[in-house]
């Protein structure tokens, strides 16, 4: 049996952040239509560190399989392992950590157009590690940006995230003071962070703000703290299942009965139009995202598709 395995430079080659998110949505459709399944990450400890496993099926597309990495101290390794859901059949192996932060900031950016006023020109950002410059790429290609807050706790990683996405975007990218001077300017804010702790003041959120709160994805951690969340009009996940094992966020405010999960929506809803998240200008909506395999397994089925047609990506044999 011979499967296409793709490289980090093959996906580098391949995958732009316009593909991404037309196929991170496509993905959210078919779930909202009863034609995809995911199934939530389920991580197995030793003693010096992880291994992580999400799957997912697109059957009407022909596509489903797995994501599994492992964290290990000063070692992440992701991959993506594609098959045929006509007949079991191992397509790809493809080297997934591009894709991974490609397929994040795509749903970040399926989110916006959904949920952001579509008068929105003011992104704020907080947190400015490997994650950051893909979500800021994506939500700029959903909204019409004039300009970026960033902050971060480390001065020379904001100071050179402001340069490398003002030049990359052409688009002016600030540093700030304070996360909170960030929150107050941004009629989009996105955290990616790995905070345990709530990285700003959740009365300091503006009437109209779109939240994309991106970085956390285990129940010990938050970035938003109970304010944020209650200040929220509308409340959208990428995956109510697996939120409940991985939301921080909504832990407090769901023991002390200020929220309930009937309040969230998916975000399948909203695409196929089920959910309506915005009644006016002056909600404040949030998407919590948590990074499901959907999006793995439909960008990495996408990739698949143009290297083939692109004669890209290395043949191998795996034997029968």
């Amino acid at each position: 049996m011979r499967v296409l395995y793709l490289t980090e430079e093959d996906v580098r080659q391949l995958l732009t952040m316009q593909i991404a998110i037309e196929t991170v949505e496509e993905a959210f459709r078919l779930l909202g239509i009863g034609q995809a399944e995911n199934l939530p990450r389920r991580r197995l400890h030793s003693s010096k560190g992880m291994f992580n496993i999400m799957s997912a099926s697109l059957s009407a597309a022909g596509y489903m399989g797995y994501k599994c990495y492992t964290i290990f101290p000063g070692k992440m390794k992701f991959r993506v392992f594609l098959h045929s859901s006509a007949n079991g059949e191992m397509l790809a192996v493809i080297d997934a950590d591009l894709l991974g932060q490609m397929r994040t900031g795509a749903a970040s950016a399926v989110a916006t157009r959904w949920m952001a006023r579509t008068d929105s020109q003011v992104v704020g950002i907080i947190g400015t590690g490997w994650q950051a410059r893909s979500q800021l790429e994506a939500v700029c290609q959903v909204r019409s940006i004039n300009k970026v807050w960033a902050y971060s706790r480390n001065a020379e990683n904001l100071q050179k995230f402001c340069l490398e996405m003002q030049d990359q975007l052409k688009i002016p990218c600030s540093p700030s003071r304070s996360p909170e001077e960030v929150v107050e300017a941004a009629d989009v804010l996105i955290t990616i962070t790995s905070s345990d702790t709530p990285v700003f003041q959740g009365s300091t959120l503006q009437p109209g703000t779109h939240v994309n709160a991106a970085g956390s994805n285990f129940i010990v951690r938050r970035e938003l703290d109970e304010t944020a969340v209650r200040k929220c009009r509308s409340i959208v996940v990428d995956s109510k299942e697996q939120a409940k094992l991985e939301c921080g966020e909504f832990l407090y405010p769901l023991e002390r009965g200020r929220l309930t999960w009937d309040q969230i929506r998916g975000l399948d809803e909203v695409v196929t139009a089920r959910a309506l998240p915005r009644t006016n200008s002056k909600d404040i909506t949030l998407f919590k995202s948590h990074g499901l395999a959907l999006e793995d397994i439909a960008v990495a089925a996408r990739l698949y598709q143009m290297a083939v047609a692109q004669k890209m990506g290395k043949s191998v044999n795996l034997g029968d």
